[in-house]
C-alpha cells in the first residue's frame, strides 16, 4: 500500500527579504539554473552517445547543492556522492572542465580517467564523487580532522575550514554513517552532514526501508544537532546551512541535516522510472525550486523578468561552449593509461 505523500513547507516560509538582498538571491537562481541546464544536456549527450556508463542526473534537488555549497566559503571542502555533477558546479568547478570529463577527455577534471562518478578538483576542494554509497562519509571525516589538525598542531591562522558531507537517504541504512556520526562528535569535528532525502533508493521507497524514517532525529543519539528543513526551498536550506557552517567553524562540531527534496529523472539514465507513482512525481514537480524561486523574486520586484532570460541565455552559452569544449578535446593516449594511479613528482 503507497504511503501518503507529505510535503514539506513551500516559498511562504522562507526568512525576511531583508536578510537575503538581491545580487545573492540571483546568484542562488544562477546556480540552480547552471545545474538544472548542466544536467538536461548531459541527459541529451547521454542518448547521443557521447558519455558512457552511468550518469545519475540531479534534476529537482538544486536547491539543496546551491543551499549549501554557496553558505561555504571558497577553502571549505565538499564531499559529493555518484550524482555529483552539480555539487561541483556549486563548488566552482568549471562545466567545461565536468563536461570534458563526463566525455573521458584528458582535459577533464579528473584526466578523463573518473567519469560521472568521480568528479574530483584539488584546487576547489572537492574531494570527489563516489560510486558505492557511504564511501564520501569517511573521506569527509577526514577532512574535517585534518583541519582541526591544521589548527591545533600546524597552528594555521586561516579561520577553520568546514567540510559539507552530502549522502543520500539510503546511505542512512549503513555502518559507515553511524560510525563517522560518532567520530565527528567524539572530536567536534567541522563536518556538516547533509542527507538529501529525495524518498528513493534507486527503487527502494525510504520509509519501506528504514525503522525510524525522520533521519535527522537519528543525530539524538550521538549528540549532534538535527535539523529537518524543506530542501525544494534554496533560502530555507542557506539558512540551515549557514547556521551549521556558523557552528562547526567555531569548533562545536558537526550538524545533521535532512533536506527533503525529490529527483525528477530516474535513478540513473539507464532507469526507466517505472516504480515511482505519477501522483507522487505530479506533487513533487509542482514545487520545482527554480520555478518557485523565479517567481519569488518576481512577485518581491527584486529583478525583471527580462534579468532572469538574461541569466538563462548566459547559462545556455555557457553549456554549449562547455560542449564545444568537450567535443574538441583530446582523448587520453594509451601510453599513459597507467598514469595518475599514484601521486607523480612536481
Amino acid at each position: 500500500m503507497n504511503k501518503k505523500i507529505v510535503l514539506p513547507s513551500t516559498l511562504s516560509e522562507l526568512p525576511n527579504i531583508n536578510d537575503v538582498n538581491r545580487e545573492l538571491l540571483l546568484e542562488l537562481y544562477k546556480d540552480m539554473v547552471l545545474g538544472r541546464n548542466f544536467e538536461d544536456m548531459c541527459a541529451q549527450m547521454y542518448y547521443r552517445g557521447k558519455m558512457f556508463g552511468f550518469v545519475h542526473l540531479y534534476n529537482g534537488q538544486e536547491a539543496v547543492s546551491t543551499g549549501v555549497i554557496k553558505a561555504l566559503n571558497k577553502n571549505d571542502y565538499v564531499c559529493s556522492t555518484y550524482r555529483d555533477h552539480v555539487h561541483a558546479l556549486s563548488k566552482g568547478v568549471p562545466s567545461e572542465l565536468i563536461m570534458a570529463e563526463l566525455f573521458g577527455k584528458e582535459t577533464g577534471c579528473s584526466r578523463g580517467r573518473g567519469g560521472s562518478m568521480h568528479i574530483f578538483s584539488s584546487e576547489h576542494n572537492f574531494l570527489g564523487g563516489f560510486a558505492f554509497i557511504g564511501e564520501g562519509i569517511p573521506v569527509a571525516i577526514g577532512s574535517a580532522f585534518q583541519s582541526v589538525y591544521r589548527k591545533q598542531v600546524l597552528r594555521d591562522k586561516t579561520p577553520l575550514a568546514v567540510t559539507a558531507c552530502f549522502f543520500g537517504d539510503g546511505t542512512s541504512n549503513n555502518g559507515q554513517f553511524f560510525e563517522c556520526l560518532n567520530m565527528a562528535v567524539l572530536w567536534k569535528l567541522p563536518v556538516i552532514f547533509v542527507v538529501e532525502n529525495n524518498q528513493w533508493a534507486i527503487g527502494m521507497a525510504h520509509h519501506r526501508s528504514t525503522s525510524y524514517p525522520e533521519i535527522h532525529k537519528k543525530a539524538q543519539a550521538f549528540g549532534l544537532p538535527g535539523i529537518e528543513v524543506d530542501g525544494m526551498d534554496v533560502l530555507a536550506i542557506r539558512k540551515a546551512a549557514l547556521t551549521a557552517v556558523n557552528h562547526a567553524r567555531s569548533g562545536e562540531g558537526p550538524t545533521l541535516i535532512e533536506a527533503l527534496t525529490y529527483r525528477f529523472r530516474g535513478h540513473s539514465l539507464a532507469d526507466p522510472d517505472e516504480l515511482r507513482s505519477r501522483q507522487e512525481k505530479e506533487a513533487w514537480l509542482a514545487r520545482d525550486p527554480i520555478k518557485n524561486l523565479y517567481k519569488y523574486i518576481i512577485d518581491k520586484n527584486l529583478a525583471s523578468i527580462n534579468d532572469l532570460d538574461t541569466i538563462h541565455k548566459q547559462i545556455k552559452e555557457q553549456i554549449d561552449n562547455s560542449i564545444d569544449f568537450a567535443l574538441s578535446s583530446p582523448e587520453p593516449e594509451v601510453k599513459d593509461l597507467k598514469r595518475y594511479l599514484f601521486a607523480e613528482d612536481i
